[in-house]
């Protein structure tokens, strides 16, 4: 195996145990906790599936895009002919530019919401969701990333360093945990944190719709699509989509087979009450 792989390899095993073992010792949200044996089965078992197809296909497509475009002296970046470590930091910042686009237009696109939905399908929100995706929507993802290596001429390195960091930070956006608020708010002027992310896997549609961010938060306050807070107490706020709540969608058949089923009509309202409060207003 190639050393790169084991290097992120590495880093995502020591990410994800630090992270599960954050949220379970010391959980934000004390209802995600339920039925988390199911819930992690099947995210993982997706993420397994997701890695098969693309150990299969297209696993090593970013870094073999990156070495061509070296060798043919394709891209933005050589033609700058800047130095080493300023190239690889701009490589860095326009893939993650690039990357929040890919995630908004499988908000704004119907084929691409089919695919991405089986992530947010997931009604709890802790560190396994973020491995939670269909494994077309992998495939395709890798393919849309390289051809932005190519635009770039980012370097091999760049690429390896880049997808090392998205894949640290999705585990850490994802976690069912709560960074002190003077820390958040610091972090979040340029990183994306879990609270804001948290907002992202709302059940209201329009808190679905905003802050797109990967690693980098500016994305989303340039673009016009961040948001600082959800319309509710985000310990509270009912997570997922509301109509794929059934067993079926859950599992691992069903999330596979959930782009190609018929949506169900399901009127959202622009603030979904979580049930404790609706108890309160009955």
């Amino acid at each position: 195996m190639d050393h790169t792989v084991l290097f992120r390899l590495a880093v995502f095993a020591i990410l994800l145990v630090v992270m599960g073992l954050w949220e379970v010792l010391v959980p934000y949200r004390r209802g995600d906790d339920q039925k988390r044996a199911g819930r992690w089965a099947t995210n993982f078992a997706l993420m397994i599936c997701g890695a098969a197809l693309s150990r299969f296909t297209i696993g090593a497509a970013m870094v073999f895009a990156a070495s061509y475009a070296q060798g043919q002296g394709w891209g933005m970046l050589p033609w700058l002919g800047l130095p080493a470590p300023v190239a690889v930091l701009l490589a860095i910042v326009g893939l993650d530019c690039a990357v929040y686009w890919q995630h908004r237009f499988t908000h704004m696109f119907p084929v691409l919401w089919r695919f991405h939905r089986v992530h947010h399908v997931d009604p709890g929100f802790d560190v396994s969701t973020a491995v939670r995706f269909h494994p077309l929507e992998i495939a395709v993802s890798a393919v849309y990333k390289s051809c932005f290596v190519l635009i770039l001429g980012a370097d091999a390195w760049a690429v390896v360093i880049y997808e090392t960091l998205l894949s640290s930070f999705a585990l850490f956006n994802h976690g069912n945990v709560r960074l002190p608020n003077m820390l958040d708010q610091a972090l979040r002027g340029l990183f994306v944190t879990p609270d804001m992310h948290r907002i992202h896997h709302s059940a209201v549609m329009d808190e679905t719709n905003s802050n797109y961010g990967n690693i980098l938060s500016v994305w989303d306050r340039i673009f016009a699509s961040y948001r600082e807070k959800a319309g509710e107490d985000d310990r509270e706020m009912r997570i997922g989509l509301a109509e794929f709540r059934d067993r079926e969608s859950q599992s691992l058949v069903g999330s596979l087979l959930l782009p190609f089923r018929r949506t169900p009509s399901v009127q959202q309202p622009r603030q979904t009450p979580h049930p404790r409060h609706a108890d309160k207003d009955a």
